[in-house]
């Protein structure tokens, strides 16, 4: 059991007080009463609730960063990006992996309140004004949305354009010839999702026809089901291009094409989302939508340090990033055997 600091005290034949100040404040104890105070934290084994001291005090040395799926190597380098933004601070980031569950990420944000976190970061499962996300506010938690907008004056934003995004491969896959494309993502709930087929929507408005496929996650194993699904239409119907909402999804569409001898890109083309390190690694480098990732976790733990230092004062900030298109093999090459027709004026 760890000794406590009244047994420090004891030991060294000083107040708790003194002990107090030799941890606190040093320079205001004596050098020979400070070196006997050390020696019995050294001997008694003490370790001082740090935790116990912070809460206080009202103010803790850890931030929050609740995501959608931990398992998502997107929110790996967001959450590496908001580290190294806070490290330097002598902060902590704790990780709360929400599962895309509304329940599981209101019983983590009520922990969070109670641990009196310095503040929270979050891609939240609902993008409406959760109630809970709000009280958390009211009750002077600082807030930072990540990799959603926010649309609202009460906290600060860090997102991507995704419905650019979505545009920017959608123009590709047209520009490469396809006229029949597959938008495969979900759920519609998730506004990244969402905005990412409008992109693709926009994109192939008046070019292309667009196939969508609304997946219950956002997983490898989803994308396959979803690869299933398409080869199951007859060969006339099929896309010739599919546009994933995250590379995950690429992937398992990836794995069941090939399992099934379909060649990418030759008789289906790929573009995913993202542009994870898994994306150029694959068996057919995957073209992807790249997002800033670290910059985004930085960016938002920025934000959240700045409101906490400068409380009263802080003025709130919506940052937007601008996603780009990374070609690779998987949609580089184009299609031979339905040529792009020239348009024609109306």
């Amino acid at each position: 059991m760890t000794a406590s600091i009244k047994e420090v005290a004891r030991h060294a034949g000083v107040s708790i007080g003194t002990v107090s100040n030799v941890l606190n404040r040093p320079d205001l104890v004596a050098e020979a009463t400070r070196r006997r105070v050390l020696d019995a934290i050294a001997e008694l084994g003490y370790v001082r609730n740090d935790s116990a001291r912070q809460l206080r005090a009202g103010r803790s040395r850890q931030i929050a960063i609740v995501v959608l799926d931990v398992t998502n190597p997107f929110f790996t380098d967001v959450i590496r990006g908001a580290e190294a933004a806070v490290d330097k601070h002598g902060v902590m980031v704790v990780v709360c992996n929400s599962g895309d569950d509304d329940e599981r990420e209101r019983r983590h944000l009520e922990l969070l309140e109670e641990q009196r976190v310095r503040g929270v970061l979050i891609t939240p499962v609902d993008d409406s004004r959760g109630s809970r996300l709000e009280q958390l506010i009211r009750r002077g938690t600082p807030v930072v949305l990540v990799d959603r907008g926010a649309g609202r004056h009460s906290l600060c934003s860090v997102a991507v354009d995704d419905v650019l995004g979505g545009r920017l491969a959608g123009d590709h896959l047209v520009e490469q010839g396809h006229r029949r494309i597959a938008f495969v993502g979900g759920p519609l709930s998730i506004a990244q999702v969402a905005d990412r087929r409008a992109g693709v929507t926009q994109a192939l408005e008046g070019n292309a026809e667009l196939i969508n496929v609304t997946t219950p996650n956002l997983t490898v194993g989803a994308g396959r089901s979803a690869a299933r699904e398409l080869t199951a239409l007859p060969a006339a119907d099929r896309p010739t291009a599919v546009m994933c909402a995250n590379d995950l999804i690429a992937l398992g569409v990836l794995q069941e094409l090939t399992r099934q001898g379909i060649r990418v890109p030759q008789d289906i083309a790929i573009v995913g989302y993202d542009d994870i390190e898994y994306a150029a690694a694959a068996a057919v480098p995957l073209s992807s939508v790249r997002q800033p990732r670290e910059q985004l976790g930085r960016t938002a733990a920025q934000l959240l340090l700045e409101e906490v230092d400068n409380a009263g004062q802080h003025q709130h900030r919506h940052v937007v990033f601008q996603p780009e298109l990374v070609v690779r093999e998987s949609s580089a090459r184009p299609l031979r055997r339905r040529p792009r027709q020239p348009s024609v004026a109306s």
